[in-house]
């Protein structure tokens, strides 16, 4: 548990000490999460530093924000995402054992057809929509309660 805890204080320095606009750094993290979660594995920033770079927000978070999705959570994260939707919208007979025994390579998606294509795109963007409106007004907070705490501490040593 100790090293989850230290990862999120990092993350959490690393969010409040970017010099943007609290709005500009929380739309970078919000940005790289939508990425993170409704583009693939690989190509993410390739996307999202780009598009951070053009719409003037947090380039650290846009880089960050795709970080949901790495070597250790798509094992986790898509096949969640594939079996909800599956399941949802296409009756499928998909187990998520079958899901979670699956490589995540593009050859390996290809194979299960495009009822399971389209449930992974599908199920990437749903999540997408769910956790980047999430991601922004989190992120927002934090930075802004760490910077008003930061200058309360300032205001205080300056007036003792």
């Amino acid at each position: 548990m100790k090293p989850f805890a230290t990862y999120f204080r990092f993350l959490k320095r690393k969010i409040v000490r970017d010099p943007l606009p609290p709005e500009s750094i929380a739309a970078g993290w919000a940005l790289g999460m939508f990425i993170g979660c409704s583009i693939p594995f690989g190509m993410q920033l390739v996307i999202s530093i780009p598009l951070a770079v053009m719409m003037r927000v947090s380039k650290l978070g846009a880089t960050l924000g795709t970080f949901i999705t790495n070597p250790i959570t798509i094992f986790f994260i898509y096949p969640a995402q594939t079996f909800l939707v599956n399941k949802l919208l296409f009756k499928g007979s998909l187990t998520y054992a079958k899901l979670a025994e699956t490589e995540w390579t593009w050859e390996a998606v290809r194979r299960f057809g495009a009822e399971v294509m389209a449930s992974f795109f599908l199920g990437g963007f749903l999540f997408a929509i769910i956790l980047t409106p999430m991601t922004y007004f989190v992120v927002k907070r934090i930075v802004i309660r760490s910077r008003e705490r930061r200058l309360r501490r300032e205001s205080e040593r300056t007036s003792q």
